[in-house]
């Protein structure tokens, strides 16, 4: 009896050990992801209009790619917007880096200057654009950075324009169409003339089929982007999801999860073909297929170098880039 108490004590310990341990990295890995969909889902609100987010851009100049947090289209400007999830006390340095303390890792961290990153940010989309037929006068492009966390500390006040700090971002208030006031009309009007309709669709198709990172929601409303990799799990499963492929599927959405880490050994499987002629498929479009809910999802995170392994009982959807 003793034993068996002992045995059960470890495994106890390793699964709470686990389920804690996941959950710290599982934070860090879509906190940030969260902050930029938050922080488009805003804009939309507040400007109407288009946001895109999580795009990935090839840069003609390096051979690499741009990471862009999100562009915000409306019929009277365009804007790329930086999001900086910065918590702690952040002051600029001589070289206009950013030095943060006291933030999430407790120690004092280095940033390049975000405002020539998002600067090099709206200039790479600009190039890609104009590549793919866009003609766009110079400059098109403004660009901002937005800081979301309300545990940031600004030990000087003297941000760049482009900067809305998390003072300034709290205080936004929706505005009715084609009307903008105070710093709002600097920072996303600019004095640009209205578009013509033509190329505001034409700018928005672009960059509804631009490269994306993939993107996967998990319960609790968090988010992960990255690159998909594979299914992993029962020969039988793997096979029922052999054409969930990127080539061929645009979304999958996952059905019948319950809550508290509880699911059914078997879960329903959406998935939404791949079609370029339209933005979304029709219900009858959609086909399905079951899983077992330990089959795993392999995802390689956005700005990490550790590839994750996500149980599919724990994802609501998963979003592929063409």
């Amino acid at each position: 009896m003793m034993w068996v108490a002992i045995i059960c004590g470890l495994i106890l310990c390793r699964l709470c050990r686990r389920f804690f341990y996941d959950a710290d990295i599982l934070d860090v890995e879509t906190s940030d992801a969260n902050a930029i969909f938050s922080v488009a889902n805003r804009l939309e609100k507040l400007y109407g209009g288009k946001v895109y987010a999580g795009l990935n851009i090839p840069d003609a100049d390096t051979g690499s790619r741009q990471n862009i947090d999100m562009v915000l289209v409306t019929k009277g400007e365009a804007a790329v917007i930086s999001v900086k999830n910065l918590s702690g006390f952040v002051s600029i340095n001589e070289d206009s880096s950013w030095t943060c303390e006291g933030g999430r890792s407790h120690r004092a961290e280095c940033h390049p200057d975000p405002v020539a990153e998002a600067k090099k940010q709206a200039s790479v989309l600009e190039s890609y654009l104009e590549q793919r037929g866009v003609a766009l006068p110079e400059g098109y492009f403004s660009y901002k950075v937005v800081i979301p966390n309300p545990k940031f500390r600004a030990i000087y006040n003297h941000f760049p324009s482009e900067v809305i700090t998390y003072d300034q971002w709290v205080q936004l208030k929706p505005e009715p169409k084609s009307m903008f006031s105070g710093w709002i009309k600097g920072a996303f009007r600019g004095g640009k003339k209205e578009m013509l309709e033509s190329f505001y669709q034409q700018l928005n198709f672009i960059l509804n089929t631009a490269p994306m990172w993939d993107r996967l929601e998990l319960k609790a409303n968090k988010y992960v982007l990255g690159e998909f990799l594979e299914f992993k799990g029962k020969q039988e499963d793997t096979l029922a999801l052999r054409n969930i492929k990127r080539s061929k599927v645009s979304r999958l959405v996952v059905q019948k999860t319950s809550m508290f880490g509880l699911a059914p050994s078997r879960l329903e499987v959406l998935y939404c073909p791949r079609d370029y002629r339209s933005e979304g498929a029709s219900a009858s479009e959609w086909k399905e297929v079951n899983a077992r809910s330990s089959t795993e999802v392999i995802f390689q995170p956005r700005n990490s170098t550790k590839v994750r392994k996500y149980k599919l009982s724990s994802v609501t959807s998963l979003s592929l880039s063409a």
